[in-house]
């Protein structure tokens, strides 16, 4: 039997928690206040999960880059793949917040969506640098 330990994320208390397996089996978990610190806890011992938020090249737009992120957590062995994917991407403006940058960011079903608005330089194009 082995034992973890880790701090739960999931609001302001920041518990620490204990986790106890036997292999890759959760056995117990013990610390949290709340279910949401089991959850957490579990999930994070066995499948754990990360948003990844990066930026992407803007042309024509009154910013020249983007901030982006996934619209939901993603595995954490995806994150590298999932900003590899961005590195040649340029979005033309305008862009919207919510506006899908990457469909199925490196094959995990999660879109990477835009974080903010650029909007497109009027009377021409900007300068890309």
């Amino acid at each position: 039997m082995k034992t973890k330990n880790l701090t739960c994320i999931n609001c302001p208390l920041g518990c620490a928690l204990t986790v106890e397996m036997n292999g890759e089996a959760v056995l117990r978990v013990t610390g949290n206040t709340c279910r949401r610190g089991e959850i957490y806890a579990r999930k994070e011992v066995t499948a754990p999960v990360r948003m990844v938020t990066s930026t992407v090249r803007v042309s024509g737009g009154t910013l020249p880059v983007l901030s982006v992120k996934t619209k939901e957590a993603v595995p954490k062995e995806k994150i590298s793949a999932c900003v590899r994917a961005l590195k040649d991407i340029q979005i033309a403006a305008p862009v919207r917040t919510g506006d899908v940058v990457l469909e199925n960011a490196a094959g995990t079903g999660v879109d990477l969506v835009a974080t903010k608005n650029v909007d497109a330089v009027p009377g021409g194009s900007r300068q890309d640098v």
